[in-house]
């Protein structure tokens, strides 16, 4: 009986991991990578452990199947995260990293910059209700 067991377990930790969101937290390689595939990128200021409105982003919209995939073919996505429980405390390297990117992109909870491989800003939208990740997809998609 713990056969089945161990192989049902490994089967969808593995489809979990299959369709996870591929985030970067660093600007620099995001760049490159965007330069190199001219992909887009999604940079995503968020309150990960206390913002309401960025933990409704992350499970409505970048956990969604459908965002997922057309983000695995189409963007980069980019992280900056400032938690405030102790326990998911970042680095000072990337705490210092995330704050030098909210100064320069003038970042509010939650903020979604898309840019180019340059870093320039093609487009800012944040979080509300009624969008749907379709709705993300043409923002996203629409920008040139």
């Amino acid at each position: 009986m713990k056969k089945p067991l161990i192989t049902l377990a490994l089967f969808l930790l593995m489809c979990q991991f299959s369709f996870s969101q591929n985030w970067l937290t660093d600007f620099s390689k995001a760049k490159e990578i965007s330069k190199k595939e001219q992909k887009k990128i999604v940079l995503v200021f968020s309150g990960s452990d206390w913002c309401g409105p960025c933990i409704k982003l992350d499970a409505y919209i970048w956990k969604n199947t459908e965002f997922k995939e057309y983000a695995n073919e189409n963007l980069v996505m980019l992280k900056a995260d400032f938690p405030r429980k102790k326990k998911n405390k970042l680095s000072a390297e990337q705490q210092v990293h995330n704050d030098k990117l909210a100064e320069k992109y003038q970042a509010q909870f939650p903020l979604v910059a898309v840019l180019n491989f340059e870093g320039k800003v093609l487009g800012r939208i944040g979080f509300k209700k009624k969008y749907t990740p379709e709705d993300y997809i043409n923002f996203i998609a629409a920008l040139k």
